[in-house]
């Protein structure tokens, strides 16, 4: 629709007083409000006033355009010499004295739509748009009618006429912008008692904040604190019932058994809740060190099955599958949290599925491994989803009677994923079963590769005992470093008959290690050199060899044998056996807790070693100077003198200094702690062990690392 109103001429100056006479009058008939009409009625005039003071003449025209809505657009026309600068006026970056240019700018604002067009020498055209309000009726011929016949009764007003209503309102204005001052004021003085209220919150919640931290460092101090005093009791209990059920001290009863088992039981599930906790403390209270290695994943499934094999007595029908670990990288990142983390989703699995499979497999994906554990068990209802990695939850079910747990394991393996630069997540179907997934990096985000070492050379160390290695293959050499390395041997290479021959010239050995084959080269020659040359002779010479001729080995003068690949617990015995072969071995134990002691002998009791005992840090260190026993087992929480203060003083006693020390505690350790004992001790034990085997397995393995040789009686 398109309806014109009225059409004006501008010849004169009172034409523009008209032009805005009528332009307010239309916005009037056409439903805008005063304010409105006075914005009309002022881009119209300013427009105008330019249509007539830089082109002497033009055309004003009002219609109404559209249909739903309507527009009011009023059109100004001229001939005259047109705008040469129009763009730099529209950009607002023209100046000039004569205030050319702001009327056009201006009158953009207060209108909804404003196009100009001017060409040089020929003219130009503006038109103006603004929409009709929503109250007003659309418009139509008959009340175009009826408007056009208003306009033509109302006589026109004279300048001055004008001028006093613009002075209307001017001052109407004014007073509009008084009563915005006025609530702007009001708003400021609410916004400025709304910001003192806000600034008191933000206090208060600081203060809250504040407190809650030091809650949780309480909190935190005081797992990490009591966590230590209930493992110990706890630990004699566990061990103790150990000794108990292996009927050590002669036999049990049924019923006596069967409460030996319940109290068993009873402190391994409180133990298994301290150990939660104190491990949640400490990552929460960022002191949870990651110790990156190299590992592979097959190694850790393997691990982990013998691991969970006793959980699968419990029930049968349940099957505990590990897909083969196929073109995986090796993965460097903490082996003994992604351990635990597949630890808790696979005893979860178990406990939670009645019959069918637990499947765990592993698949990567742009530098990420993802670890799946997935079950066949009653599954987890959706309102509970959002529940389970929250601290001491545990979801209701038929089975939770029968399962007992901390609810510590998911968001414990939550936040060990997430410090891994990973995170858990999980798909559940209810009656269906559950997936569980660990999404971690190949390489752990925090780790810096290290400068690699070159081998060691010949150069002794006073405080360790040598030992000559004569094999080429650098996997091997490796191997034997770190079979020998947490012990009180130094490994000496040589790749060739000739190396070995050197390096006999420069230093006793305290004994060989030999391969046969090298760089197909036998050296059956070379071991009837060394047991044929007087100064060589009394070395003992271990062969290990990939060919299984020890009649001929030992027939050659070799002490002892062994194929490969070997063991390196029988490695470190054979060793023992070898260099120490007719010497008294003392064990001192140094411990303030009676039932430990117990424990460790009861550990040992088949072995040929003199055990000494100390009840505390003095008499520990007085049995150490007399006694000189070959190694010292040491707790490291006893009154008076402590653990840490014990192991110093052996370091700075000439006469104590070099006795290997074991540190077996149920202390939990901060990482000064681990780096100082790691450097002064030759093993590190915890007195918490899942089972009597692993706990005689570790210690026996501490024992020889430390030089001492475990024959039976």
């Amino acid at each position: 629709m398109n309806l014109t109103i009225l059409t004006l001429e501008i010849r004169y100056e009172q034409d523009v007083v008209l032009t805005r006479q009528k332009a307010r009058k239309i916005a009037e008939l056409l439903g805008f409000d005063s304010q409105i009409q006075v914005r009309i009625a002022t881009a119209v005039s300013e427009i105008a006033r330019n249509t007539f003071q830089y082109a002497g003449r033009g055309i004003v025209e009002f219609k109404v355009e559209g249909e739903a809505p309507q527009n009011l657009v009023v059109g100004i026309n001229d001939n005259g010499p047109g705008i040469p600068n129009l763009k730099t006026i529209l950009e607002g970056r023209y100046t000039s004295t004569s205030g050319m240019g702001w009327g056009i700018i201006n009158t953009q604002k207060l209108v909804d739509q404003f196009q100009i067009e001017s060409v040089v020498g020929q003219g130009t055209k503006v038109l103006i748009s603004k929409k009709l309000p929503k109250k007003a009726p659309n418009l139509t011929n008959q009340r175009l009618e009826q408007i056009k016949q208003e306009l033509d009764e109302r006589s026109p007003q004279n300048p001055f006429e004008e001028i006093q209503r613009q002075n209307q309102e001017l001052l109407q204005a004014m007073a509009e912008l008084r009563k915005r001052e006025e609530e702007l004021m009001h708003l400021n003085r609410e916004l400025e008692d709304t910001n003192r209220g806000v600034v008191a919150l933000y206090a208060e919640l600081d203060e809250k904040a504040d407190s809650l931290q030091k809650a949780n460092e309480l909190k935190t101090r005081f797992f990490s604190n009591m966590s230590h005093e209930f493992r110990t009791p706890l630990n004699s209990v566990i061990s103790l019932s150990r000794i108990l059920l292996a009927r050590m001290d002669g036999p049990l009863t049924a019923e006596q058994e069967k409460q030996v088992t319940f109290i068993q039981k009873a402190a391994g599930g409180l133990l298994e809740l301290i150990n939660d906790l104190l491990d949640m403390a400490k990552v929460e209270a960022g002191k949870t060190t990651v110790h990156p290695s190299d590992f592979e994943v097959s190694d850790l499934f393997g691990a982990l099955r013998g691991m969970l094999r006793p959980l699968l007595a419990y029930n049968s029908s349940v099957a505990l599958i590990f897909d083969e670990a196929v073109d995986l990288p090796t993965l460097h990142t903490d082996e003994g949290k992604v351990a635990q983390i597949l630890r808790n989703f696979i005893s979860n699995a178990l406990k939670y599925t009645q019959q069918g499979e637990v499947r765990v497999k592993a698949t990567v994906n742009d530098r990420i491994i993802t670890f799946s554990v997935a079950d066949t068990g009653i599954g987890i209802a959706p309102s509970d989803r959002e529940r389970i990695f929250e601290d001491f939850v545990q979801i209701e079910s038929e089975l939770q009677k029968r399962v007992k747990g901390t609810g510590l394991g998911l968001p414990l393996s939550k936040k060990l994923a997430q410090l891994l630069g990973g995170d858990v997540s999980f798909q559940s179907e209810l009656g269906q079963g559950s997936t569980f997934f660990a999404t971690i990096p190949f390489v752990y985000p925090g780790y810096t590769p290290a400068t690699a070492l070159p081998l060691p050379t010949w150069q002794i160390d006073p405080e360790r005992y040598p030992v000559l290695v004569v094999e080429d293959n650098d996997e091997t050499l490796l191997i034997y470093e770190k079979y020998l390395q947490a012990a009180n041997y130094q490994t000496l290479a040589a790749k060739t008959v000739n190396e070995a021959k050197q390096a006999l010239q420069r230093f006793r050995p305290v004994a060989i290690i030999l391969d046969i084959l090298l760089q197909k080269q036998h050296t059956w020659s070379f071991l009837s050199e060394i047991k044929r040359n007087e100064a060589t002779r009394n070395i003992p010479v271990l062969v290990i060899t990939v060919i299984d001729n020890e009649k001929q080995v030992l027939a050659s003068g070799a002490d002892e044998f062994l194929i490969k690949p070997v063991d390196r617990l029988l490695l470190l015995a054979k060793l023992d056996t070898l260099v120490k072969q007719e010497k008294l071995q003392k064990l001192l134990l140094i411990d303030d807790d009676l039932a430990s002691r117990y424990v460790l002998k009861q550990l040992l009791n088949n072995t040929s070693l003199d055990i000494l005992e100390a009840a505390n840090g003095t008499e520990g260190l007085r049995l150490a100077e007399t006694e000189k026993p070959q190694a010292i087992v040491l707790d490291l929480n006893m009154p008076g003198r402590d653990g840490i203060e014990v192991l110093k003083q052996l370091k700075h006693n000439p006469i104590t200094s070099a006795i290997p020390v074991i540190i077996n505690t149920s202390k939990p350790l901060e990482p000064e702690e681990q780096n100082y004992l790691a450097k002064n001790s030759v093993a590190i034990l915890a007195k918490q062990t899942s089972s009597q085997a692993d706990a005689s397995n570790q210690l026996r393995q501490a024992l020889v690392r430390a030089g001492l040789i475990l024959n039976h009686n």
